[in-house]
């Protein structure tokens, strides 16, 4: 890929739904399309914004600090999917999946901080980073699928046993509980709770903590990929061979 300048308005400066921009060794993703509900277009907005992170670090010389943080924008992290769209476009699941095992793996450390809710899909969002830092005054991260009723693809399921204990998991599933910040943070859905004028800059100070971890390299992907290996399979499954026939 060709060298990118920053800041990137993403997917372009016309569809401007996100923004990515460097400071020192910290990438910053902020999503900023009103509820940031993710369409194919947002999903592969997000993995071009991955692959300009991955290549410049795999284009240092030396071993480097660097990592991620990404950002939603007034009361919402992330609404989830645009089912509307999730329901007439087939391959999207494919696009969603492909984003969040991305992130899952990805080269260098990551952090969400949520700023507001994390429903469903943005709480998958959230949940693939490494680290999570949530807002004290608003916003609640749930799995609301028992309420619509819908499905949970098993790699979706993987990464919530993975990322959960079987009490919260149980919680999340099949109970659609909404977890405010304490709880989340009584729960270890997140690592830290601040207000939110605090936000930003507490994940940037937990992303400068372990930015140092990806002087390590691939290794520190393989090491994550590890750590991951049957939520990784799982997610591998192209979505249409999760569904019967359609009639």
């Amino acid at each position: 890929m060709a060298s990118v300048s920053l800041p990137l308005a993403l997917p372009s400066t016309d569809k401007h739904y996100m923004t990515l921009r460097r400071e020192g060794p910290l990438y910053i993703l902020h999503l900023h399309n009103n509820q940031n509900r993710f369409t194919t277009k947002v999903c592969k907005a997000i993995l071009y914004a991955l692959q300009v992170i991955e290549d410049d670090f795999l284009a240092q010389t030396e071993p480097t600090e660097m990592a991620l943080v990404t950002v939603g924008d007034s009361k919402f992290f992330s609404n989830g999917l645009d089912l509307r769209h999730a329901h007439s476009y087939l391959p999207f699941m494919d696009n969603y999946i492909l984003m969040v095992k991305k992130l899952l793996t990805f080269t260098i450390p990551t952090v969400a901080a949520i700023n507001g809710h994390a429903f469903a899909g943005g709480c998958l969002l959230a949940l693939a980073h490494d680290y999570r830092v949530m807002r004290t005054e608003r916003g609640y991260m749930c799995m609301n699928e028992i309420d619509l009723p819908a499905p949970l693809p098993p790699g979706f399921n993987a990464l919530l046993r993975y990322k959960t204990t079987p009490k919260t998991l149980r919680a999340l599933v099949l109970q659609g509980h909404r977890f405010n910040a304490q709880e989340a943070l009584e729960h270890d859905l997140v690592d830290i709770i601040c207000p939110e004028n605090e936000l930003l800059d507490t994940a940037k100070k937990l992303a400068l903590k372990w930015a140092p971890k990806a002087k390590a390299g691939f290794i520190y992907r393989q090491l994550k990929e590890e750590l991951s290996t049957e939520t990784i399979r799982s997610l591998s499954v192209p979505y249409n061979r999760l569904q019967g026939p359609r009639m």
